[in-house]
This record gives C-alpha cells, structure tokens and sequence, in this order.
C-alpha cells in the first residue's frame, strides 16, 4: 500500500535587513529582558519592533487575553516581518491561540520561535498549517548567556538557516538505532495537554522531542502513559528527551530515576531513543527546527540529532 508523505512547507532564513516581532503571548516579563532581546537580534542586522502589550500586565499575563491576541494578530499580519519572537513562556497561549485569524500568517509565514508554553503554538503551526517553528531559548534567559553560548549561537543558526547537528554523550538508558522522520514535540506537560484536542498532532513516523521542568516523577510517568494509552508513542522515528530539570522524585513510589522511568514506558517499542538532549528549561538550550526532517543516530558511544533541511527549513 502506497503511503502519502506531506512535504512540509518552507520558510525562507533571514537576512541582515529583516524585521523581528517581540511578543508576550503569556506570562509577564520585565523590561530589561525585551531590552536585551532588543540589542542582540539588532547585534545580527535585524531590525527589532515591539508588539503594545509586551511589557503588559494582568494579573499572571501579559495583559487581558484580549490585549495579547491583539498583539499576536499584529504579529501574525504584519506585512515584512520574518520572524516572531516569544519573550517567554509561563501558562497563557492556550487562551489565545485560536482567537485570531491565520489568514495572514498563511499567505506569508513567518518563523515563530520560543519553547515551554510556547509549546502550543508549535503544534499549531504544525498541524494546522503544515509549517516549521523554532523551539529555542527566550529571551527570559538571555542575561545569563553570551554570544558563545550554544543556545544563542544555535537560535542565530535556525533563524540564518544554517544546519544543525549535535552529538551527545551516551546514556545508559539510550536505545541504540537510526530513524529518520520530521521533528515534533517540545514541553511534556503542554505536549501531553494537548491531546484530543484541536491541537492535537500526530506523531507517526516523527521523531518526537520532550522536555520538562519542575514537575514531580509521578506526573512524567502520568504524562507518559497519557501519551503511549493515545497511541502518541507507538509509531515513532525516534524519541529524543532534553532537559527533565528540577524533577522531584517520589522514590517510596518509583524507586528509579527519572530516566528509567521513561525508559519502563516505551520498553515495548523499538525505535532510537536519546536522552539528555541539550534543549529545554536550561541553559544549554539548542535550538530545533519543529516540523523539519531530523534523523537521529545512537550507538554504544554517543547519539547524534542532525538536521536533514541542509540549511533551508
């Protein structure tokens, strides 16, 4: 039986010239870090606008959801821009994500970029639209890293369309094994979250990326279940973990790492499967290009996650 494969559609890289969007489509930010967005993305020859609300606050957010829709409409319509920018996550893009209109955003894509919360508007672009987004450091963090940093210098790359490739060390709960498949993922908690939802995306024959921050062990494992019982974990490429930071271990309950944990869920699946991928909530945070091909390589000695889109995504 003949299987149709859906070529991702493409987003030009940027050049010196080219307009950056700032926007706080969640959480509230202070100042200084938009700032020092400012500066950087300026440092690269791009020019730099700010959407209204970026700085806003209401309660939690950045502003009423209304005043942060309205910002993510601006971004999404504007006419030149080529790339908008997250300043954070937080909890907050789920309330908006589906109170604009695309119409715009279609008929000239731009590069969405950020990670955690910003989670659901990579399965957006993605399943909605069939395009790529970059799931990359904020600018949250950009006061702890310099240039030479692998997070900055990785964003720059996604965005001036330089290919990726990173090999890790290996791991004892890596699976051995090569697959190749288009990049999906990003938080576990949002990933998990979004299932049977509007916002839901398959994952066949993908290579699925996760990360995670500050949840407790029996949560991962809740998560992890919730995503194998819906099939999410069953027909993979590859599975690459990133950073499961600050978890909060329940050992009268698990007595085993995080990592075996994770490994215990997908026991009866045989994919390639890499952890302690550097990306997530941390500061080694790499960028990937979401919704381009990856193929992911692991051996006795290391794994590899390389970006097949040779500079174009």
């Amino acid at each position: 039986m003949r299987v149709e494969v859906k070529v991702m559609k493409k987003i030009d890289p940027l050049i010196e010239g080219d307009t950056v969007l700032i926007i706080s489509p969640a959480k509230t930010i202070e100042s200084k870090y938009i700032d020092l967005a400012q500066s950087l993305f300026q440092s690269w020859g791009l020019k730099v606008e700010v959407a209204e609300n970026a700085m806003g606050r209401h309660n939690y957010f950045a502003g009423k959801d209304v005043d942060r829709a309205n910002d993510l409409q601006w971004a999404l319509n504007h006419p030149t821009a080529k790339a908008i920018v997250a300043t954070r996550g937080g909890y907050g893009s789920i309330r908006i994500v589906d109170e604009v209109d695309y119409s715009g955003f279609i008929a000239n894509p731009k590069w969405l970029i950020g990670f955690s919360d910003i989670t659901v508007f990579h399965n957006k672009i993605h399943g909605s639209f069939n395009l790529p987004s970059i799931h990359a450091v904020a600018p949250l963090y950009f006061d702890q890293l310099n240039e030479t940093d692998q997070a900055i210098v990785t964003l720059k790359g996604a965005l001036f369309g330089k290919s990726v490739g990173t090999t890790v060390p290996t791991h004892k709960c890596n699976r051995l094994g090569t697959g190749t498949g288009v990049l999906v993922g990003g938080n576990l908690a949002v990933f998990a979250s979004l299932v049977g939802t509007s916002l839901d995306i398959s994952t066949d024959n993908k290579v699925l990326f996760l990360e995670d921050v500050s949840e407790y062990a029996y949560r991962i494992d809740r998560m992890l279940w919730s995503l194998k019982k819906s099939g999410k974990l069953k027909k993979l490429a590859g599975l690459v973990i990133g950073g499961l930071t600050d978890i909060k271990l329940s050992q009268e309950t698990f007595g085993c790492s995080v990592e075996e944990l994770v490994q215990d869920v997908i026991g009866e699946f045989d994919y390639p499967v890499m952890f302690n991928f550097p990306a997530g909530h941390q500061l080694a945070n790499q960028a990937l290009v979401l919704g381009t091909e990856y193929k992911i390589e692991v051996n006795n000695k290391w794994a590899n996650l390389t970006s097949m889109a040779n500079g174009k995504a």
